[in-house]
């Protein structure tokens, strides 16, 4: 299974490209590494932890952030299988994230603390899948 840790250039600027003035919701599915990848050089402390483990170091030092945004986790689920699509990627975290605005989620990505707090999650991270979406309507049927 190919990594995807990090948006490329072309998909960040089609994020940034579509409207920022409306609340946005993203779709995390995240896959860890068996053992945390920290650059060469980082810290001797995060050596030998676990992906899990560094990414619980990445959500604890965002936290203040998010919150100082307004965002929020609106769903967490705990990954079982998947019915339709491909069979080799399983998630460890599954999450829907709220952000008040796309505003303020390119805020949150170019915080200082937050540039600083991401290594742990590029560290964790072995391959991802994080979807925009706007906010539509609940329902009683598909579609």
């Amino acid at each position: 299974m190919k990594g995807f840790v990090d948006p490329d250039r072309a998909q960040f600027e089609a994020f940034k490209n579509l409207d920022r003035d409306h609340p946005i919701e993203m779709l995390n599915l995240v896959k860890f590494r068996d053992t945390a990848e920290y650059p060469e050089g980082h810290t001797l402390a995060d050596a030998g932890l676990t992906g899990a483990q560094a990414y619980g170091k990445y959500g604890a030092e965002t936290a203040p952030i998010i919150a100082r945004i307004g965002a929020s986790i609106l769903w967490r689920g705990e990954y079982q299988t998947t019915l339709i699509g491909p069979q080799d990627e399983e998630w460890d975290e599954v999450f829907i994230a709220r952000y008040p605005t796309a505003h303020a989620f390119l805020e949150m990505v170019t915080d200082p603390v937050y540039r600083q707090a991401v290594v742990h999650r590029q560290a964790a991270v072995a391959t991802s899948r994080l979807v925009r979406c706007a906010p539509a309507r609940g329902g009683e049927a598909f579609g």
